[in-house]
């Protein structure tokens, strides 16, 4: 027999009901509401502490303020505060040369500088196809004077940075040799930076030294690999040391022809989830490989490393690598931008290695200026590798 319950009671029920969702409703409500609250408090005490500190530098601070570094100081400590040294805040200037520097593009004059003992300037080198390198300057040269300042009043890093530029503009150098100084004017332009270098060595082992991973370091690995392989390498040794990384993207093209087909890396992010980070096709180069690493191999040229040893069996020869396992982001901003620490990540057969490293298979360390043990070993391990 169906029962049946009267208008009444289905009435009571449904006010029943509804009061128990409001109740509910009301409850998660305003536990939300307290959360915001609590945080709209924290945020107010900040920016009422640097309204503080604000009021009383402005009526107190001798010196003039530049509003435009003031500000931009502020937000560079804001990062700062982060307590991370991956992550950092980005001036336009910054965030300019940082993008040109992904690109492979050094703007300037391709020189590479140290303080000498005099306090004056030395270039340790001048690199290919720069403006320098068309002139009669040479390695170990002196720069006494920029843009008619000398170096020594100026300061070795204020010097430095007044040589940086936008392409196209001139500087005004004077350069000592042998105690005698001479005027140049040069133009700054745009140089393409290299980054892989590669050569045949005895035995059929090829050797590619990878210095960094820029937007233009695949088409430049590619041309050396293939040029090597056509010449009959059997082996190849993988040299990444002092790399301190770069582009993951580049990382997976440089890699994905010596790799078989699979999902190669991942990435974890805050929430937990995971993505895929280095994919490889079904093209795989299967010969011995070995990676040359040290202290300096860091990020993504670690990465390549624990993927050649992870998936091709690769030797890694060298030191203890730096321990770089975390991926940053630059966003573009009103003002600048901001580089951000924004996941961790992983070969998908090994663990993360960040502020561990990666152990070598063969651990040895350059103890003689005058050799090249590593080298050595890495070039004896492929030999050795060879059918």
């Amino acid at each position: 027999m169906n029962k049946k319950i009267s208008l009444g009671l289905a009435i009571s029920l449904i006010a029943i009901a509804s009061a128990v969702t409001f109740i509910l409703t009301s409850l998660f409500s305003l536990q939300s509401f307290n959360e915001k609250v609590v945080d709209v408090n924290e945020k107010a005490q900040k920016y009422s502490a640097l309204q503080n500190l604000d009021s009383f530098v402005r009526e107190n601070y001798y010196g003039n303020i530049d509003e435009k570094e003031l500000s931009d100081g502020i937000l560079k400590g804001y990062v700062s505060g982060l307590d991370d040294k991956y992550s950092r805040y980005l001036t336009e200037d910054e965030y300019s040369i940082e993008q040109s520097d992904n690109e492979g593009q050094l703007v300037g004059l391709g020189l590479t500088l140290t303080e000498d003992e005099s306090g004056y300037i030395r270039i340790e080198e001048i690199m290919k196809d720069s403006p320098v390198a068309e002139s009669k300057v040479k390695v170990g040269d002196i720069i006494t004077i920029v843009n008619g300042v000398d170096v020594v009043s100026m300061g070795f890093s204020e010097a430095v940075e007044a040589m940086r530029g936008a392409e196209g503009t001139e500087i005004k150098l004077t350069i000592r040799r042998n105690g005698i100084d001479k005027d140049y004017t040069f133009t700054r332009r745009s140089i393409e930076v290299i980054t892989v270098t590669g050569e045949m060595l005895s035995n059929y082992v090829g050797y590619i030294q990878i210095t960094g991973f820029k937007k233009n370091t695949p088409e430049q690995f590619i041309d050396v690999l293939e040029r090597l392989t056509s010449n009959g390498a059997k082996a190849f040794v993988f040299d990444v040391r002092d790399n301190g990384g770069g582009l993951v993207t580049a990382l997976e093209e440089c890699i994905d022809p010596l790799l078989p087909e699979g999902v190669i890396a991942t990435a974890e992010y805050k929430d937990g989830h995971s993505e895929t980070l280095v994919y490889s096709d079904e093209t795989e180069l299967d010969i011995p490989m070995v990676v040359l690493v040290n202290k300096n191999t860091a990020s993504a040229a670690e990465l390549f490393a624990a993927s050649l040893r992870d998936f091709r069996n690769a030797a890694l020869v060298g030191e203890q690598t730096y321990g770089k396992g975390v991926m940053q982001t630059t966003t573009k901003l009103e003002d600048g931008a901001v580089v951000l620490t924004i996941a961790n990540y992983k070969t998908t057969l090994s663990d993360c290695y960040d502020k561990v490293g990666i152990t070598p298979d063969y651990q040895i360390e350059n103890d003689n200026p005058d050799a090249d043990a590593q080298y050595d070993l890495a070039v004896e391990t492929a030999v050795g590798l060879i059918e």
